[in-house]
């Protein structure tokens, strides 16, 4: 549903010139709090360990965690399993499903798996999950978490009148209002739960929020954004980012981010043995949680996607992840981008530069050795 009107009516309408001044590169070094899903998979960890190794840039004032949940998936993966295992006819009305779910459902043949037996993580699951994953990757590098990584929700936003207030939402909102004068990045690499709610608690703080997202298809695709999961899973809560106002830095998953990937190869020669927190990133690496989970058996010719170092690497150097300001579409019911609706400016990251930036994180990891 659209963000109704007397919700964006109480949000401040910035001038262009304060949103193109919160849109601008960052340089120096910079407030941030980094907003994670980071049990989900493995891509977070890395994201979140080096932002740890940058305090030269990074000024990192809390680490929130989001929750996930790939239930979403159950329904629709057994219907394209039905299908595909059972050699139905594919035709207009399910083609479009068995093709989005063809990989997974021969994975699980391959492995001899049934999706009943997939066990799918609540968000209220995720949520903890990741608040102690969190807590694993600060231990990892010997740095202390107290009072510096926070539980955020364990449900998705159902209604734009009731925000989901936790301890996470509760420290988006103080930080903002604690620096008036400076802006506060939050690097959003999950779904947007927990800032949706900060920003309907206390609709000001967009004077000085600025959120960089990743997720979904660039905004000239015609592709509807259903399998993002980062979008998919809390709608209201990613429509809202897109109307309300807020300095929304957006960096595409598919095309953009989805360059980013590590080979086996290089998580023997450049992650492996580099400290406690090079060891644990070459574990998960070899243990996916999601190849088990859709059939993944021979990594060794494969690579995996780290989609979420480029939240990092924008804020490390904006140069890595070169962007433009583009007109911000709205997000339709069915996930598709509306530009019937362009209104204030946005930045989007349209490449990236992806060997500069497993530079900078491998010899920071280096040094750990």
């Amino acid at each position: 549903m659209p963000v109704p009107i007397e919700i964006l009516n109480k949000f401040p309408k910035l001038s262009n010139e304060q949103l193109m001044n919160n849109l601008s590169n960052p340089t120096g070094k910079n407030k941030l709090i980094i907003d994670t899903d980071t049990a989900n998979e493995i891509d977070d960890q890395f994201a979140l360990a080096w932002a740890l190794l940058s305090e030269d840039k990074i000024d990192l004032l809390g680490v929130t965690a989001e929750p996930y949940s790939f239930q979403h998936h159950k329904e629709e993966l057994l219907q394209a399993f039905n299908i595909i295992k059972e050699d139905k006819e594919i035709n207009e009305n399910n083609r479009s499903l068995v093709d989005s779910y063809r990989d997974w459902v021969h994975g699980l043949i391959d492995t001899n798996q049934h999706p009943n037996d997939i066990y799918f993580d609540t968000p209220k699951e995720g949520v903890e999950k990741s608040y102690q994953e969190i807590i694993k990757i600060f231990d990892k590098l010997n740095m202390p978490y107290k009072g510096k990584v926070f539980r955020g929700s364990d449900q998705y936003l159902t209604n734009f009148e009731e925000p989901l207030i936790t301890e996470s939402s509760a420290v988006i909102v103080n930080t903002c209002l604690l620096y008036p004068n400076e802006k506060i990045y939050v690097c959003a690499i999950g779904c947007l739960t927990n800032i949706a709610s900060a920003l309907l608690m206390e609709p000001k703080i967009i004077n000085n929020l600025v959120v960089v997202w990743t997720s979904g298809f660039p905004t000239h695709s015609i592709n509807s954004n259903t399998n993002s999961l980062n979008l998919v899973q809390d709608v209201m809560s990613s429509q809202l980012l897109f109307e309300c106002g807020v300095a929304n830095v957006y960096l595409p998953g598919y095309h953009v981010g989805a360059q980013l990937t590590l080979s086996l190869p290089d998580m023997k020669e450049f992650v492996r043995g580099k400290g406690a927190i090079g060891n644990y990133l070459y574990e998960l690496y070899t243990n996916n949680p999601l190849h088990k989970q859709r059939g993944v058996i021979d990594q060794t010719w494969r690579t995996w996607v780290i989609w979420d170092v480029i939240n990092i690497a924008w804020m490390l150097d904006a140069s890595w992840v070169p962007s433009q300001i583009v007109p911000s579409p709205t997000l339709n019911d069915e996930l598709y981008w509306n530009r019937e609706k362009e209104s204030f400016p946005m930045r989007e990251a349209y490449g990236v530069n992806r060997d500069a930036i497993f530079h900078d994180f491998f010899t920071k990891i280096d040094k750990l050795k």
